[in-house]
């Protein structure tokens, strides 16, 4: 995720606590709706594409944070 931004990321995460918490809750999404996807987690389509939504939401706010870091 946002590769343009790899040694950013690597600075936020440990200098910035909530940026911290939200790029932890986005991996965990991404590991969660790949395990439902895959079975070894039972959800419904519907249970997925609520998580999905989450972490899209969790990406953007990443990325605003990102932006904002960057200048």
């Amino acid at each position: 995720m946002f590769p343009e931004f790899r040694d950013l990321i690597s600075k936020l995460k440990t200098e910035d606590a909530h940026f911290s918490r939200l790029f932890e809750r986005h991996n965990d999404l991404d590991q969660q709706i790949k395990n439902m996807e895959a079975g070894i987690e039972s959800a419904s389509a519907t249970d997925i594409e609520n998580l999905k939504k989450e972490k899209l939401k969790l990406k953007d706010e990443l990325y605003v944070i990102l932006k904002a870091a960057a200048v």
